[in-house]
């Protein structure tokens, strides 16, 4: 089968299956005379295996990996729970990460007034230089607001317990 066949077989697109095939991640496809490639049934399964181990999150690194074990009838399935455990704690890491800004952005939100005045604590955060990234964001859990009488920016406290945004 050609590659747009392949393509609609495993669910991978034509664009990555070139991809997978340029870093080494599936073999070069045979080719016709005309140079032309084709694709066997055990090439598109080895696809809809990428297109899954893609769809939870591994890497092209794992996914190596896991092709690896797969292809190795020898291997210890421990490798493979070793692989997969260890994926699922970078998952939950990310999760954090995703919830913490998640949470700092609610924050700063809540502190809008959301009107037609110009001061606005997200932009104030954002514009802030001790924080070139979002994700320094998320690490500064702890927010408070100076009290009556000054803007209300965010200003951060080292003290606060994590729970409180």
């Amino acid at each position: 089968m050609n590659i747009g066949e392949a393509s609609r077989a495993s669910g991978v697109s034509a664009k990555m299956i070139r991809y997978y095939e340029s870093i080494g991640l599936i073999p070069p496809a045979l080719r016709t005379e005309a140079g032309y490639r084709l694709y066997t049934d055990q090439d598109v399964h080895t696809l809809r295996f990428i297109q899954r181990a893609r769809g939870l999150g591994f890497s092209v690194e794992q996914m190596a990996e896991l092709l690896a074990l797969w292809r190795d009838r020898g291997r210890a399935s421990a490798d493979v729970k070793r692989l997969a455990l260890s994926h699922v704690e970078r998952l939950k890491a990310k999760i954090a990460e995703l919830e913490a800004i998640a949470s700092t952005l609610q924050h700063l939100a809540e502190h809008c007034h959301g009107d037609g005045r110009p001061d606005c604590p997200i932009i104030e955060e954002l514009a802030e230089q001790t924080h070139p990234n979002v994700h320094e964001l998320s690490e500064q859990r702890s927010l408070t607001f100076r009290r009556a009488g000054e803007r209300r920016r965010p200003q951060r406290t080292a003290t606060a317990p994590a729970g409180e945004l």
